[in-house]
């Protein structure tokens, strides 16, 4: 449950491991530092959450709304064989919702992204390029 008195801070996994994109009007938009999946994150930047349910009703809608914005960002953009999207959170408890752009050919198919293999960091250039989406 969220607390309103404790102020909003990213989880120090998500910290570590992501390069953050954009800030949309719920959403920290954050990318996954392993170039071998076009793998993006949001998180709802509010203190205290684990759950979707955790958030009111209307951020509810906004957080659907931000992530089939993202998702159509990376059918246009990546145009993958399958879109995963999935709120997990056994490793992380914070709210986070995982969008990873699939490809037959990718490293780990079909199997999940997640300890397949050791990340590959993105280069300063591919990140400018990818920043310049969002």
């Amino acid at each position: 449950m969220k607390n309103a008195d404790m102020p909003f801070s990213l989880a120090p996994e998500l910290q570590r491991d992501c390069i953050e994109l954009a800030d949309w009007p719920l959403c920290k938009v954050l990318l996954m530092n392993d170039s071998q999946y076009p793998w993006f994150i949001l998180v709802p930047r509010e203190a205290g959450l684990k759950e979707i349910i955790d958030l009111c009703e209307t951020q509810q809608v906004t957080l659907l709304r931000e992530s089939a914005k993202l998702s159509k960002l990376l059918q246009q953009v990546f145009n993958p064989d399958k879109l995963n999207v999935a709120a997990l959170g056994n490793m992380v408890p914070q709210l986070h919702i995982h969008h990873i752009a699939r490809f037959k050919t990718d490293a780990a198919w079909p199997a999940p992204v997640w300890g397949k293999l050791p990340a590959v960091p993105y280069s300063d250039e591919q990140i400018t390029s990818l920043k310049a989406y969002f």
